[in-house]
């Protein structure tokens, strides 16, 4: 297979899924498989030499990109009149799910802070999940400089000074990156929100803790998060130019 047609098969790939995730009502998420599908699509017709095919190409493009535009401007009218609101049910067992695939449509250049409260980050998978969480925000495009996480402490002794001493772990790390992690805890702490200071809420009914155990270390969905089976639960995702703490 030539770069060119790899390179088109790649386009489709990111177009059905940027229909299929129109079609269900998940607009900010599409609106982002569009992008990603035009930019493809446009190398694509580049390096086409057939006039035929050019043709072809621009008719899709010029579609994609009508749609596209039509979206940006439905997600930006619902910001503005703060009615934005998108429900995403992760059914049981499903997969595709990772903090990246689920947090990439909101996580932009104009991100420099986030407030995650969640009561479960304390034993060793939760507190995997949340450097993990972390390392999707320092991925970029955000210019990520503070994490603060609200938590409740482990009850048991030994659990106590394993949690502080990963999160201090976590915390070092962060700065060498250029992000600062403060820490507190909390023993009435129940809900679990997400909040990014470019105006996004997310709520997980799970928190960050919606991934199953992999059936051993070395078993599909161990490392990758996309392929790791889901719990079910449900992801509320709401804008608003007021969610930053003052």
């Amino acid at each position: 297979m030539s770069v060119l047609s790899g390179m088109e098969n790649s386009a489709g790939v990111v177009l059905r899924r940027a229909v299929e995730l129109d079609n269900n009502g998940r607009f900010q998420e599409s609106l982002v498989c569009y992008q990603e599908g035009i930019d493809l699509l446009l190398q694509v017709l580049k390096g086409t030499k057939d006039d035929a095919k050019k043709t072809h190409y621009r008719q899709k493009l010029r579609s994609y990109m009508d749609r596209a535009e039509q979206i940006k401007h439905h997600v930006v009218k619902e910001k503005e009149e703060g009615k934005y609101h998108k429900q995403i049910k992760i059914v049981e067992n499903s997969t595709g799910y990772s903090y990246e695939n689920l947090f990439k449509p909101y996580v932009d250049e104009t991100l420099t802070e986030v407030w995650v409260e969640d009561p479960y980050i304390r034993h060793t998978h939760q507190l995997y999940n949340f450097l993990r969480f972390c390392e999707m925000l320092i991925k970029g495009p955000s210019r990520i400089k503070k994490i603060n996480l609200l938590t409740s402490r482990d009850e048991q002794e030994n659990g106590k000074d394993q949690q502080m001493c990963i999160l201090q772990e976590i915390q070092i790390s962060l700065l060498d990156y250029g992000v600062i992690l403060e820490f507190s805890f909390s023993p009435s702490i129940h809900d679990r929100e997400i909040r990014f200071n470019n105006g996004w809420l997310i709520k997980i009914g799970r928190g960050l803790d919606y991934f199953k155990k992999p059936q051993s270390r070395f078993s599909i969905g161990s490392c990758d998060y996309d392929l790791r089976p889901c719990y079910e639960t449900s992801v509320d995702i709401f804008h608003n130019n007021h969610t930053r703490k003052t």
